[in-house]
């Protein structure tokens, strides 16, 4: 195992290098630059100042240069200043991190809340009325963009029965660490996190469920039937026991896909994470901001799926990854 960790550790430095150097030249041929959008409209700066600053910072510097600069600077967790916020690109992000990271666990755990139990039914009374209504609301998930379930769920809760707030992370007006400070920021997170895991809860349903159906047919479950091994014992000793395993192995790619999928969600919900910074910082071209946010989300992926197979090795003692 440790020499696995190791060699998936070596191979992951060259797929990092390799996506910053694609999420660099991407944040380059954005139009405009960061001064481009921290001065636009701005009537008291003229161009002149502009190409003066631009030249100062090194930004008309060959992609390579500053390249170079930004990722000596990046390996020491300095990943430049945003010129939009007026602060370095690190402290902002440590501000949006503790959101985002509070709405994707608490997101993850309600999908598995609603996921499993159904994935179970479906599975195990294929067909039954309970089946057919579970793929339905599967149907339904797939069919729907989360957009227009998040405004959909904003105007019942919010608007016609006004009980859940709509907008931001807590009550500005609410003392920080008081009790008061923490039911404000859980009301909060109550309707970005009903409308990102209901309609997120379709995959882990209907994989659970096809597993259950398959391994339903499997010789093993046939021979512990014939031995007369009672039914319920049949499905939690034999059937889910196997078809759990891929869900525990996608628990790595789960967290850090609704990291990285959480721009959305933000968005509608003007939430203060890194997916609403992210839609702020392509809008007023901070690119500093905007490569660091990929860069940290594309290395997320590559170390969740690193995390899925060690998962999937310690919850399945017969599978040895060396």
């Amino acid at each position: 195992m440790l020499q696995f960790i190791l060699r998936r550790t070596l191979i992951m430095i060259p797929q990092i290098i390799l996506v910053s150097i694609i999420v660099f030249m991407l944040a380059k041929a954005m139009p405009g630059d960061a001064l481009t959008g921290a001065f636009q409209g701005n009537p008291d700066v003229s161009q002149e100042q502009i190409q003066q600053i631009r030249e100062k910072l090194g930004l008309n510097d060959p992609w390579y240069q500053q390249y170079g600069r930004w990722l000596a600077n990046a390996v020491q967790g300095d990943f430049g200043q945003s010129y939009v916020h007026k602060q370095p690109v690190t402290h902002l992000l440590a501000g949006k991190v503790e959101n985002t990271l509070l709405l994707s666990f608490f997101t993850l755990i309600v999908i598995y809340i609603i996921a499993i139990p159904l994935g179970i039914i479906a599975g195990r009374w294929t067909d039954s009325w309970a089946d057919k209504v579970i793929v339905t609301y599967n149907y339904i998930g797939f069919a729907t963009p989360v957009f227009v379930f998040a405004l959909l769920m904003i105007y019942f809760f919010s608007f016609v029965l006004g009980w859940l707030p709509y907008g931001s992370s807590v009550d500005i007006k609410i003392e920080v660490g008081t009790w008061d400070y923490f039911v404000s920021r859980a009301r909060h997170l109550i309707l970005p996190v009903l409308s990102g895991s209901l309609i997120a809860t379709y995959v882990t349903i209907q994989y659970l469920r096809n597993d259950i159906i398959d391994q339903k047919l499997k010789d093993y479950v046939k021979t512990a039937r014939a031995k007369g091994v009672p039914e319920g014992k049949v499905y939690t000793r034999h059937i889910l026991r196997n078809s759990l395993l891929p869900i525990a192995a996608f628990l790595g790619l789960e967290i850090t896909g609704l990291i990285g999928g959480s721009i959305f969600i933000e968005s509608i919900f003007s939430y203060p994470g890194l997916g609403y910074l992210f839609i702020q910082s392509i809008q007023t071209r901070d690119f500093t901001v905007v490569t660091a946010l990929v860069l940290i989300s594309s290395t997320a992926v590559i170390v969740g799926t690193m995390l899925s197979d060690i998962i999937l090795s310690i919850v399945d003692p017969r599978i040895r990854i060396e």
